[in-house]
């Protein structure tokens, strides 16, 4: 039986916090969407549900996320995780507030720890404030998401604002102090009623002594770096095995591709950097928005590209043509269209003998799994912190799949990660 049952709310994240347990010794396998009751429990330490809730209605991703947990907890897991970004996506409703609480009551918990820092990626939590690199969360960019615009960095705020619980804090004083003072404030928290407890954190070592702390909690919430202490947990008390290599996969040829969909400033950097190196097909949906047109270019333009060096096919733009698309289209039509194509341009390739395969954006890799009807990710090693390579299992065939949250990654990492593929 799996011993940790994790619920992400987009496909990238659900690959960021699988990469993590993989990193710490746990076999971990990715399953694409709400298990139906059929569906055989893999044979892993930890399953991850990767779901495509963060900006669905509330209501619809409340009712995806119990259901991924009355599967897991069918399976027989010990501990639970629900997975949110680094950069806790969300607006003023949701879905993090809702989900979570929602969760800590099938459980019948009163309580669980917010942690979203992960230092590999600069994201780090001081005194309840969420930074990206040196600036707070509303000054990194992310204020200008075009789905989940982040306009405030106090994480007790935002989750104030989105449950039905109290929110409290337990900073880094008492962090710095180690894993039991850690524990004693998460006791103390919810002995006053509180519900969530915001766990500051600036570095790895913060977050295996909350993970230490948090062993005995049923539920954890957090993004992927809070996940780095759990496995030992699981070794101390006997129940998980050493396994010297638990992200090896077997190799698979065919040619190579990128579809960018993300308008991250980290993944338009990756694009700019690629264009010296690797033949780049840049988009434009507002002066065609035509999907047909747009499928039949990329098309065309792959072509005789097709090998071992990677295409890049990007619907990336700026902040200010996606706010012009979504003006002209409306905000779902605009990131429809594009998921759409990008989904349907994956599908293509593959016809045309692509087996290796990177998607940089959440929802464009949540369109890309679906369209290519993957049902399972087995987890490999990582390119980049929080980007592992898997291998896709489905209708897709042997595929080599790499799905990229927008904001991971360096500048040339889109040149850098076939190297070692």
């Amino acid at each position: 039986m799996p011993l940790l049952g994790c619920i992400a709310d987009d496909f990238t994240g659900a690959t960021d916090l699988a990469s993590m347990l993989v990193r710490n010794g746990m076999r971990t396998v990715q399953l694409i969407g709400v298990p139906t009751a059929g569906t055989e429990v893999p044979q892993a330490d930890a399953v991850v549900v990767a779901l495509k809730s963060r900006t669905a209605p509330v209501a619809s991703a409340v009712q995806e996320s119990l259901a991924a947990l009355a599967w897991l907890r069918a399976a027989g897991c010990r501990q639970y995780f629900f997975k949110y970004c680094s950069t806790f996506d969300s607006t003023t409703r949701g879905n993090i507030g809702p989900v979570a609480d929602a969760l800590l009551h099938a459980l019948g918990e009163r309580f669980a720890l917010i942690c979203p820092a992960f230092p590999a990626n600069e994201r780090t939590v001081y005194q309840g404030h969420l930074f990206v690199g040196s600036r707070l969360l509303n000054e990194s960019g992310m204020e200008k998401h075009p789905l989940t615009p982040m306009t405030d960095a106090d994480l007790v705020h935002l989750m104030a604002a989105q449950s039905t619980g109290e929110v409290g804090l337990i900073s880094y004083r008492t962090v710095a102090a180690g894993a039991e003072a850690i524990a004693t404030a998460l006791g103390e928290l919810a002995g006053q009623g509180i519900r969530y407890g915001v766990v500051d954190a600036l570095d790895d070592g913060h977050l295996r002594a909350i993970g230490t702390a948090i062993a005995g909690q049923v539920l954890v919430t957090g993004g992927s770096g809070v996940a780095m202490g759990l496995p030992e947990n699981f070794r101390r008390a006997g129940l998980l095995a050493a396994n010297p290599d638990p992200g090896a996969l077997p190799a698979v040829s065919g040619a190579a591709a990128i579809l960018a969909g993300s308008c991250s400033r980290a993944t338009r950097s990756q694009i700019a950097a690629a264009e010296r190196h690797l033949p780049v097909l840049r988009l434009d949906p507002l002066a065609q928005p035509d999907p047909e047109v747009l499928l039949t270019s990329a098309l065309d333009w792959a072509g005789s590209r097709l090998g071992r060096i990677p295409v890049v096919i990007a619907a990336s733009a700026a902040p200010e043509a996606v706010a012009a698309l979504q003006e002209r289209l409306g905000r779902q039509r605009a990131g429809e269209l594009v998921e759409g194509v990008l989904a349907r341009i994956a599908e293509a390739l593959l016809a045309r003998g692509v087996r290796r395969l990177l998607v940089a954006g959440g929802e464009t890799s949540g369109a890309v799994v679906s369209r290519l009807g993957v049902q399972r990710l087995r987890i490999g090693r990582e390119i980049a912190p929080g980007v592992p390579w898997t291998l896709a299992e489905g209708t897709c065939g042997p595929l080599r799949l790499a799905l990229k949250s927008g904001n991971f990654g360096g500048p040339e990492f889109f040149t850098q990660a076939f190297a070692e593929d």
